[in-house]
């Protein structure tokens, strides 16, 4: 038998395993040579099976670790507002970032806006591919209001988080606000992503506010399907919301709402997705 069938064959074994659960999600694999002593393969019929399942989503390297189960999403929060790296951090995941182009630039007339700055005022704006584990994840576009460029204008290409950079400059990103919404990929974010054109993306747009009110960054972020998953909290009931004296301990509820899940099925790109959410998170730092 050739190698191809029988790397196509171990790769369907390894799927019917985590499937199972036998593999669990998280969790790392058996090493290629005990998987390659296990089936009566080759170390490269082993590797080829497990890239197989990799471009499925279904596993991924950690380098001079080893492979793991991915799990299906992940899950971002909006109980503190936290950086996209400083989230993948804290799920002992690694962010990455490829840059696609930075410049500066006159505001246009939403940006001056939303910045809440002159229409025309110098700003600088990027756009990256970030990824998890090395995996692409989504698009992420920034607008940075005027008063923040001369910290970031120098900002390394190798560097990942620019929330960090700022705060290494004294600026603190404190308060947030989100957008989202269920989208159609562009004919450029489908050639930057890996996906046909109109495929279903998870848009993101966010507000970055500063300690003293004013605003750093308005950005976009766009993710592909089977990535992230957004959950909020949401307590107390509607009725509540006309001033009141505080609940007594323990008599308020809450529940948990999954916000824009793209629960999609990659063959038939079936989405099920919030239309529309907001949301806004003041950090706990």
């Amino acid at each position: 038998m050739s190698e191809g069938p029988r790397y196509r064959a171990l790769a369907e074994a390894l799927r019917e395993r985590i499937a199972s659960g036998e593999f669990a999600h998280g969790l790392a694999l058996p090493g290629e040579q005990a998987l390659a002593i296990e089936y009566g393969v080759t170390r490269t019929v082993v590797r080829a099976a497990l890239h197989w399942l990799e471009q499925r989503g279904l596993v991924t390297a950690r380098r001079n670790i080893g492979w793991f189960v991915r799990t299906p999403h992940q899950v971002q929060t909006f109980d503190r507002l936290r950086s996209f790296t400083q989230w993948a951090e804290a799920r002992g995941m690694t962010a990455g970032a490829r840059w696609v182009g930075r410049e500066r630039g006159p505001a246009t007339e939403r940006e001056a806006q939303l910045l809440r700055i002159p229409l025309g005022a110098e700003l600088l704006r990027w756009t990256r591919v970030r990824t998890l584990d090395e995996r692409v994840v989504m698009l992420e576009r920034s607008s940075w209001a005027p008063w923040v460029v001369p910290l970031l204008e120098t900002f390394p290409d190798d560097a990942v988080s620019s929330t960090r950079a700022l705060a290494d400059a004294g600026v603190a990103v404190v308060f947030g606000n989100h957008r989202i919404e269920a989208v159609a990929a562009t004919s450029e974010e489908a050639r930057l992503l890996g996906v046909r054109r109109s495929s279903p993306l998870l848009e993101v747009r966010r507000e970055a506010f500063a300690r003293d009110g004013r605003v750093i960054e308005f950005g976009v972020d766009r993710y592909l399907p089977n990535t992230i998953v957004f959950e909020a909290q949401a307590a107390g009931t509607a009725e509540e919301a006309a001033p009141r004296p505080r609940a007594v301990a323990g008599m308020r509820g809450s529940a948990a709402v999954v916000l824009g899940a793209l629960t999609a099925h990659c063959a038939q790109w079936a989405v099920s997705a919030a239309a529309l959410a907001t949301a806004a998170t003041e950090s706990v730092v």
